[in-house]
């Protein structure tokens, strides 16, 4: 079993499906979910910037969302004793970040949905979940 599972989550629908069967592992094993929300970079420039007051609405705006993100999961896990971790990631590319994450947290599993796309629309948006595919040193489990 899996003690420490790390998912990656936006608080989309489309994300909660893979949060339930991360929740389950995590209870089965008597582990650890490790939720990681991925934040795009300030457009604008970062340190230094002379746009503070734009870094910081997008500093904030990041924090909200993942936290609305981290809410709706823990709302799945009430009451099946899972422990919890979180992290805000912020970096251009989401799922280097998250085999980051996973390398610097020792997980042991990644668990992430996919969003089903196909054909033009996956070429030209490319794949989170397929990068990480390539990317990743431990087991991914991809939920549809």
């Amino acid at each position: 079993m899996f003690e420490k599972i790390l998912m990656p989550t936006d608080g989309s629908d489309v994300s909660l499906g893979a949060a339930e069967r991360a929740i389950e592992l995590a209870r089965l094993a008597g582990g650890t979910l490790l939720l990681v929300f991925v934040h795009e970079r300030y457009p604008y420039g970062g340190v230094g910037t002379t746009n503070t007051a734009g870094l910081h609405e997008h500093l904030a705006k990041g924090q909200r969302l993942a936290a609305e993100a981290f809410e709706r999961v823990r709302g799945l896990a009430e009451g099946k004793q899972v422990r919890i971790e979180t992290a805000v990631l912020e970096g251009d590319e989401p799922a280097e970040r998250i085999v980051e994450a996973a390398r610097s947290a020792g997980v042991e599993q990644i668990v992430m949905a996919s969003r089903g796309r196909t054909g033009a629309a996956r070429l030209l948006l490319g794949s989170v979940t397929s990068k990480v595919l390539e990317l990743s040193g431990v087991p991914v489990l991809v939920v549809k």
